[in-house]
């Protein structure tokens, strides 16, 4: 037997497996059980390259009614999936259906960009990905040769950030950097962000992080980095934040001890939507109050009996078509 031979130390359903010698392995099966939308008399979709250098794709998700037929150009919403920073895709089934949905149910163009991922890829990069991905449409609505899908029927005026889970994370690093004036991308005008469960941490842990565990996320998910050292499951804020960090680094925690001031930011108006039972309820809760003490335009919605992805894994039932007139209404009114 080869005692020094790389064993397996991290695992996330054999989708992402780490190995004591800091190699890594993916897979490309999705790890559980939820079928493909065929959402297709309602929603068309195409992928597009948007940054050649990292091979980084998005895919947009168009209304199949003609923009010709409809009372006014549509507007624009960015999806950033979650997965921890460290797994997850456009292409996974629970995503793409999320975005069927969110098309068709908002009569939005919904563009869902893919990112790099951690341990290979530590986190700022996909913040920085998210933020090329708003680069690359402003680039389109500049240019005279633009994707053909954006060329008439948007309104580049009206675009919304949305994340899910770590993406509500991505989305509220991007509109700290749009309202720090380090992202510019005129023409284009964001309008607000949804943060559908945002994935924030801290090295002190809140009462809903004590559980109990839900379907698709546990406490061996978020790993505290304080607390279950020797558990050999994935543990999503130790894989993804910067080497030597914690999960009060300023891109986990917005309110760390070494987070800076939000105080000085014109921050775009935020719709922080959670659900009752999940995990990280509180400091979802805990984010929106400190923004509106903040003097924030800011707005917390929370389905009292959800747990985490409760949209994003069952987009068509009922209290998704809630979620979506709470979303409609936000839209429309940060429309104008």
């Amino acid at each position: 037997m080869d005692f020094h031979a790389p064993h397996l130390v991290e695992d996330f359903h054999g989708v992402l497996q780490v190995f004591s010698d800091g190699s890594v392995r993916r897979s490309a099966t999705f790890p559980f059980h939820i079928p493909l939308h065929d959402d297709s008399a309602a929603v068309v979709w195409k992928d597009c390259l948007f940054h050649s250098h990292h091979n980084l794709h998005l895919r947009i998700y168009k209304p199949a009614v003609s923009p010709a037929k409809s009372k006014s150009n549509l507007p624009i919403l960015y999806f950033f999936h979650g997965g921890g920073f460290c797994v997850g895709s456009r292409t996974w089934p629970n995503c793409h259906n999320c975005c069927l949905r969110l098309a068709s149910g908002l009569d939005a163009v919904v563009v869902a960009p893919d990112f790099r991922l951690a341990p290979e890829h530590r986190l700022p990069a996909a913040v920085e990905d998210a933020a090329s991905s708003l680069k690359w449409l402003q680039a389109q609505a500049l240019s005279e040769d633009c994707e053909e899908w954006l060329s008439e029927g948007v309104d580049f005026g009206r675009v919304f950030v949305m994340g899910d889970s770590s993406g509500g994370n991505m989305a509220h690093q991007v509109a700290l950097q749009m309202a720090a004036g380090w992202l510019e991308v005129k023409p284009v005008r964001v309008r607000g962000f949804v943060l559908m469960a945002p994935f924030f941490g801290g090295t002190v842990r809140t009462k809903s992080e004590e559980g109990p565990s839900e379907t698709f996320l546990n406490l061996e998910h978020l790993d505290r980095l304080k607390y279950y050292e020797c558990n050999q499951n994935l543990r999503f804020w130790r894989l993804s934040i910067p080497e030597g960090g914690t999960a009060d680094h300023p891109l986990a925690n917005p309110f760390g001890p070494t987070s800076p001031s939000l105080e000085p930011l014109k921050l775009s108006p935020i719709l922080v939507v959670v659900g009752g039972n999940e995990l990280l309820k509180d400091r979802a809760e805990q984010y929106a109050k400190r923004l509106k003490e903040l003097g924030k335009e800011i707005e917390y919605v929370e389905f009292k009996e959800e747990e985490h992805g409760f949209f994003l894994n069952d987009p068509y039932s009922e209290v998704a078509n809630e979620l979506l007139l709470v979303i409609t209404h936000f839209i429309t009114q940060k429309s104008y």
